[in-house]
């Protein structure tokens, strides 16, 4: 289990608990106080199990380049790199880091899926150095500067679409059964319909909103 403490001045918060059956693991986390939106969809929220480093959370000192902000890169000796992408439907693995039309969104949600993880993942999960984060943070709660850079991961991406928003280390638990998530997505989203849309800048390029929803460039790069 893990408590989801606030990254970035993100403001989001949450929970996450994984039941390891073999190499598939069932995931729950829940979420709150996320960034809510981006133009008329809900903001994307990419979220992994992170490995092979301290099995930490990252500092504020770890702001490597002075910009307010700890990117994921400045974050990784902290938690390391990603084992599992904790996607809404179809692959699991490091591949999908930046699959942001498969990861929930919004200001609060609850995921509750089954992902696959190798050895490397079992180990860390016994060793309780696994961490789950979660991604993307209201540009507004940003510096200025932090605001207007793009994401080191993907330059057709905002910094704020890719930074750390929460993060928690998993620790042992004895807990036997695993909260229920949505049946059917796996996701189940709220949102707040009094608040506004968040702009996250002219250099957002490959984020679109379709239909009410939101459809998003798909870039696969290791977060």
């Amino acid at each position: 289990m893990a408590n989801l403490d606030s990254l970035n001045n993100s403001g989001t918060t949450g929970d996450a608990t994984v039941k390891v059956d073999g190499n598939k693991a069932t995931v729950t986390v829940n979420v709150q106080g996320a960034a809510e939106t981006f133009k008329d969809g809900p903001f994307p929220h990419a979220q992994h199990i992170h490995i092979g480093a301290a099995g930490t959370c990252p500092t504020p000192d770890m702001d490597d380049n002075g910009d307010g902000a700890v990117s994921t890169p400045e974050a990784h000796p902290a938690y390391g790199m990603i084992a599992s992408s904790l996607t809404t439907s179809g692959d699991t693995s490091p591949d999908s880091a930046l699959a942001v039309d498969r990861f929930p969104g919004g200001s609060s949600y609850s995921y509750h899926q089954t992902v696959d993880v190798d050895d490397a993942t079992q180990q860390a999960l016994k060793d309780g150095t696994a961490v789950v984060v979660v991604h993307g943070v209201d540009p507004m709660n940003l510096s200025q500067t932090a605001q207007q850079e793009m994401s080191p991961l993907d330059d057709s991406l905002p910094l704020a679409a890719t930074l750390p928003a929460a993060c928690g280390t998993l620790n042992a638990s004895q807990m036997g059964d695993v909260p229920e998530g949505g049946a059917d997505t796996g996701v189940t989203q709220k949102t707040d319909p009094s608040s506004t849309a968040v702009g996250i800048g002219a250099g957002a390029v490959g984020l679109a909103a379709v239909g009410g929803g939101a459809v998003y460039l798909l870039r696969r790069h290791r977060a």
